[in-house]
């Protein structure tokens, strides 16, 4: 993503929205595989599967690190974001 040092106020709240735009697409577009991947999913086990959580946890916390952004604030999103996301499968795999 390209940055770029703003003006005023209305320039930083403007590309503010622009990348929560961005945000909710790509949360979209994540949601949209995880909906494709219960269906390879047979048990509670399989949606839940801490290892693949941590997996994920671990990466997107170095990922944060190497952009210089608070990998303790991006760990705390994806737990958020992937307890909804396995709450939403497992109701999926459920009766």
């Amino acid at each position: 993503m390209n940055k770029e040092k703003c003006e005023n106020l209305e320039q930083v709240r403007a590309k503010i929205d622009l990348i929560d735009q961005e945000l909710i697409e790509m949360i979209a577009t994540r949601q949209f595989y995880v909906d494709q991947a219960v269906r390879f999913k047979r048990t509670a086990e399989d949606v839940q599967s801490p290892e693949r959580v941590q997996q994920v946890i671990n990466k997107v916390r170095e990922q944060a690190i190497q952009l210089h952004t608070d990998p303790d604030l991006v760990e705390k999103i994806y737990r958020e974001m992937i307890q909804h996301f396995i709450q939403r499968e497992l109701k999926e795999i459920r009766p």
